[in-house]
This record gives structure tokens, C-alpha cells and sequence, in this order.
């Protein structure tokens, strides 16, 4: 190569080694240049940009060993969504990606009645100047969703590179993803392990549920352990989730027969011991580790659990205090009552 890959208005060349006596083109740079998507090379050639002894060709065309291929990408055209200025909390950041401490009630995709408040709007303006044309467009690369209630870590990819290769970690499992959660109840054992396959409820199609896979439900795998009960009124737990269907960790704890506090879409019910009811579903996605797309270094980034999450673990202490101490009262044993003595002797003066 004669330019740097990140520059596509430069033209780049490649030479096929000796000794391959055939090869399809769009393959050929896909396996030499492994920082570009296959995509963005279809583009190119779709645009003319590939050329071979001067000419452009297609994505089928034929090379060998020899031969040299001469290539640039299309401009990156610029987003058709507006950039606004949204303070994020940015836990790690480089050229490459970003992670994002997303706050509960921010949606992170645009769609029908939406505003310009979600996630993608403030990453348009946060990485301003710093985006690569991810399927051809200057945008961020959302790999992963968390739900609108959610709060708590999602990666967003710069370039194309680092796009495909979160994409890749994700599809093939290779994260470690884990969850903070408060649930309804007391759970008997301290930890478990929920494998029960997930897919959309059938009556409420906004719902998903647990669904035998011959009914199509797919895979799911959660393992959970308790990190602080709160007597018999709700526990914090944290979910590790090896797979990564919608709703997965709200559907497998409602399984277990502990919903998410504040999730009413899968059974929360306000409590009257409560000052205070769930501002929203009480879910955090706290602990993420992976390996860096591009320096295949170890990252290993933490949220902290937010300040809601933390006020309504606060309050569940009290309540729970003030539940031992009425069960408390309730068992001690009544002291006996003592048996009425003869009334007073009243002690005159003799008259004289």
C-alpha cells in the first residue's frame, strides 16, 4: 500500500503474490487489507474506484499472482441526522471506539417518535470530526442495544474496523457482560443458573418469554448470584449473561419468580412499603471486559451503579431494618402479667 487505509480519497495499491493463479478480486483485498470491511470494498467497486491495469472491475473479476490493483474508497457521506450537543459519560475512549456510561430513559437508536435526544444524537456531536464512513456513512457503530429504562456500559465503534471486529466478539460470545439488578423477594440460594430459551410472547407481542425452542425460542444462558439481600422485600443480584437476547435478563427473573423492581411489563407491582416507588426498571449493566478490536489489548471497564439504583437500595435497608424489627417484637414472648395486690394500707393518726 502507498497511503494510509484511513484516508480513502488517496489511492491505494496492491499487489496479488506469486504463485495464486486465481482469485476473485473483491476477495483478494478483503483477505490483504483486514482493517476494511468486505462491504466497504463492494463499495468501491461498485463506484469504479478498483481498478486493474488501469481499468476499473468488478468484485468477480479474476487476478493472479502479478498483478496489481489499484484502489480508493467513496467519500463518506455525511449523516442525515443533526448533531446535538447531549453531556455524555464517557468511561474509555481512543480513535478507535468509545464506551459510555448510557443514563436511564435515553433511547440509543433513532425511530418514529423519537426527538433528538438519543444516544446516536450526542455521539454525532461527541465524536465530530473523528468518524470513519461506517457502512459508508459518517455515523457511530452501536454493536449492542440496551434497553431505554437501562443504564450502564454500551461500546460504540469509530471506524470500520473496530465495528467488525466488536461485532465479531459479540456474535461469538467472547465478552463478559455483567448486570446489576434489584429484584422483588428474597431469594432461597445465593446463586444459579438460568438456562431457558427466550422468544416473543405470543399474545403480547411487545413481550418476550420463555419458549421451548421447537416453538422458537433460541438459546439463553444467564447465571446470577446475590451481592446484598434486603430482607424478604427485594435483593441485589448480578446477572452474567452468556447470550444475548431482548429483555433477557427481565424474562429469566421473572422465571425464577423475582421480577425486576419497577419492570411492569413483566409483573412489578407497586410496594406500600415503599416511600418511594422505582422511578423505572431497576437494571444497570455495570461490568463489561473485552479485548480492543485493533490492539488486542484486555479492557476491562466498570459503571457505576447510578444514583437512583443506589437511593432505592438505600431505602430497601431501611425498610428491611424496620421489617426485622416488627417480626422481631412480633415473636418476643409477652412478659406475664402480675396479679393485682391488696389495695394500699392507709396508716391513720390515733385520735386523742
Amino acid at each position: 500500500m502507498t497511503a494510509d487505509p484511513d484516508l480513502g480519497s488517496l489511492t491505494n495499491t496492491y499487489t496479488v503474490p506469486e504463485g495464486i493463479r486465481r482469485l476473485r478480486a473483491d476477495k483478494a483485498l478483503a483477505l490483504s487489507h483486514p482493517e476494511h470491511s468486505r462491504v466497504a470494498f463492494h463499495r468501491a467497486f461498485d463506484a469504479g474506484l478498483v481498478r486493474l491495469r488501469g481499468k476499473p472491475v468488478s468484485r468477480d473479476a479474476s487476478v493472479a499472482g502479478g498483478d496489481t490493483l489499484e484502489f480508493s474508497f467513496p467519500d463518506t457521506k455525511p449523516a442525515e441526522l443533526k448533531a446535538v450537543e447531549i453531556p455524555l459519560d464517557v468511561i474509555f475512549e481512543d480513535k478507535h471506539l468509545l464506551a459510555v456510561n448510557k443514563a436511564a430513559g435515553m433511547i440509543v437508536h433513532p425511530g418514529a417518535g423519537t426527538g433528538e435526544d438519543t444516544l446516536v444524537h450526542a455521539l454525532l456531536a461527541h465524536c465530530a470530526g473523528t468518524l470513519s464512513g461506517i457502512g459508508g456513512v459518517e455515523r457511530p457503530g452501536i454493536v449492542h442495544r440496551l434497553d431505554r429504562e437501562t443504564s450502564g456500559i454500551i461500546l460504540v465503534a469509530k471506524t470500520d474496523a473496530a465495528h467488525r471486529g466488536l461485532s465479531e466478539q459479540f456474535s461469538e460470545r467472547a465478552l463478559q457482560k455483567e448486570y446489576l439488578a434489584i429484584v422483588a423477594g428474597a431469594t432461597p440460594l445465593m446463586s444459579g443458573s438460568v438456562r431457558k430459551a427466550i422468544g416473543r410472547n405470543k399474545s403480547q407481542r411487545h413481550k418476550m418469554a420463555v419458549v421451548e425452542a421447537e416453538d422458537g425460542g433460541k438459546d439463553a444462558h444467564t447465571d446470577w448470584e446475590v451481592v446484598e439481600r434486603f430482607g424478604p422485600v427485594a435483593t441485589l443480584v448480578r446477572c452474567a449473561i452468556h447470550t444475548g437476547r431482548t429483555h433477557q435478563i427481565r424474562v429469566h427473573l421473572k422465571a425464577l419468580g423475582h421480577v425486576v423492581m419497577g419492570d411492569a411489563v413483566y409483573g412489578w407491582k407497586p410496594d406500600t412499603r415503599l416511600k418511594v416507588q422505582p422511578p423505572r426498571v431497576m437494571l444497570h449493566a455495570e461490568h463489561l471486559v473485552f479485548e480492543h478490536p485493533i490492539t488486542r489489548k484486555k479492557l476491562d471497564l466498570r459503571a457505576p451503579l447510578p444514583e437512583d439504583m443506589a437511593a432505592m437500595a438505600a431505602q430497601l435497608r431501611q425498610v428491611s431494618a424496620a421489617v426485622s424489627k416488627a417480626k422481631a417484637l412480633a415473636a418476643k414472648p409477652a412478659l406475664p402479667r402480675k396479679k393485682p395486690g391488696p389495695p394500699a394500707y392507709h396508716v391513720h393518726e390515733s385520735r386523742k
